[in-house]
């Protein structure tokens, strides 16, 4: 039921109230985000370009999210509130300044009830618990590698026969599934050690929330005092050009995983993406929870980019595939 999943994107800003765009709140059930981008494409009449959105949602769930359109843009008869078209409606619309670009939002809120929940409920209450206080694994979710793996599937066949998807968008979806194909099998491998937590010696700690790092030679106490704080997260690799920034224990594992898929690695590379870096651990903030018998109801927000699959493979044992977090 879509209704047992619900995303709601927060922007961490206002509208600007005057500008060249307009900014559409709207809310989708069963559509994915890109299939709304292009039908208000067609309502305003413009280029699919000139749509702006910060992220991509769920399809299979009911979700709230922004975009941003030019002003000049034809607008529907009675305007663009309560504008609807299959599988979505527009709540609201406000002029402003600036096209959508992804990865404009600060954080996504979910609301998830799950059903059919076998387990003592004292301990499923203690494991949200040391969600709320350690953070989870910041895998990659199931649905960055498209429906069945279909993303990594077009990733390998570019990298062994070098023939690249015609679509711009079916180049970047490999891409960005190759990347996080790696990454997720690095983070797999410190969660099987116990290091996804924790800083080791040349690690490239990441301050949390922002994508800026620093390199860890030495790990004292002060530094393990914030990392167990959730104030520093040790970070894996999202592969590109460029040197590892790592060393010791944490480069051994980085380096020994990409030489198993060397041809994902080079085609990222020969692709001129710059490596960066993602933390390997996301902390749940706000969370809220009500356990009763067969049903839990949770809600929680995470920062863009983090997967909300992460967090119920920590309460769930069967959320995803091992294979699909990169394990063999």
């Amino acid at each position: 039921m879509h209704e047992d999943f619900r995303v709601e994107e927060l922007l961490g800003f206002a509208p600007d109230g005057s500008g060249a765009h307009l900014l559409l709140h709207v809310e989708k059930r069963g559509a994915n985000s890109g299939w709304v981008a292009a039908a208000l494409a067609r309502a305003a009449q413009v280029a699919s370009r000139d749509v702006g959105l910060s992220g991509h949602k769920d399809r299979d769930a009911v979700t709230r999210q922004y975009y941003s359109l030019p002003a000049s843009a034809r607008a529907p008869v009675g305007g663009w509130t309560g504008f609807e078209g299959e599988g979505f409606r527009v709540l609201e619309a406000a002029p402003h300044g600036r096209k959508l670009r992804t990865g404009t939002h600060r954080a996504n809120r979910f609301r998830i009830a799950i059903r059919d929940v076998s387990g003592n409920p004292d301990a499923i209450t203690q494991r949200l618990r040391d969600i709320e206080l350690g953070g989870v694994p910041n895998y990659f979710g199931p649905q960055r590698f498209g429906r069945d793996g279909a993303n990594l599937r077009v990733a390998r066949a570019w990298a062994e026969a070098g023939s690249s998807p015609r679509e711009r968008a079916a180049r970047s979806f490999a891409l960005s599934a190759a990347r996080s194909w790696l990454f997720n099998a690095v983070l797999a491998r410190r969660v099987q050690d116990r290091s996804w937590d924790r800083l080791l010696p040349g690690d490239a700690a990441m301050l949390d929330g922002r994508r800026s790092w620093f390199r860890v030679t030495d790990v004292d106490e002060t530094l393990q005092a914030r990392c167990r704080a959730l104030d520093l997260h040790p970070s894996g690799p999202l592969h590109g050009r460029g040197e590892l920034p790592v060393t010791g224990a944490a480069a051994e594992i980085e380096q020994q995983l990409a030489e198993q898929e060397a041809m994902l690695r080079g085609l990222l590379e020969f692709q001129r993406l710059e490596h960066e870096r993602r933390s390997l651990r996301v902390a749940v903030s706000s969370m809220s929870w009500r356990v009763e018998p067969c049903t839990i109801e949770l809600a929680f927000e995470l920062p863009r980019g983090a997967f909300a699959t992460a967090v119920l493979h920590e309460l769930l044992e069967d959320a995803w595939d091992p294979a699909e977090r990169g394990e063999d």
